[in-house]
């Protein structure tokens, strides 16, 4: 006599225990989770409703996901790609324009230890110059900034 193996199906997880799941792993913003919660959405449920319960309570903020994003972000790319992404995950534009000072402020900084860490040392001709300016374009840097870098490392600091 064989046994046959029952396999059990895990409960489906409503949206309020899906979206706490996704809010324990890091910030999003509202429109970020309401992309992913639509997704597991029945015609039952109501996306909205779940969210505006959760920012009620205060687990949800846009401003927290923002504060977050820069902060992860900002030792790696400059103050252009740091907006994009944030207006890519739906973050409203006076949050990312509120964002912008803090970041200008330490943009040299940052794209002066990313040149540093990716090259160390001045371009060795016009072919090396336009690499590394496209490196730290990629990276969302103005060109105002990239060019400070590179004639600071013309002149040895």
């Amino acid at each position: 006599m064989s046994e046959r193996k029952v396999v059990s199906k895990k409960p489906e997880l409503s949206l309020h225990t899906r979206a706490m799941k996704y809010l324990v792993r890091r910030e999003h913003s509202r429109a970020e989770l309401h992309a992913k919660l639509i997704l597991k959405a029945t015609s039952d449920d109501n996306v909205d409703k779940v969210l505006d319960d959760l920012a009620a309570r205060g687990w949800l903020s846009d401003s927290r996901a923002v504060e977050q994003l820069v902060r992860l972000r900002r030792n790696r790319f400059g103050m252009q790609r740091i907006a994009y992404e944030l207006r890519q995950k739906g973050i409203d534009e006076d949050l990312i324009n509120d964002a912008l000072p803090q970041m200008r402020e330490s943009e040299l900084e940052a794209a002066r230890s990313i040149w540093q860490k990716k090259f160390g040392i001045a371009p060795e001709g016009a072919k090396d110059k336009a690499r590394q300016i496209r490196f730290m374009q990629s990276r969302g840097f103005m060109p105002d900034v990239i060019f400070k870098i590179l004639q600071g490392a013309d002149d040895g600091g």
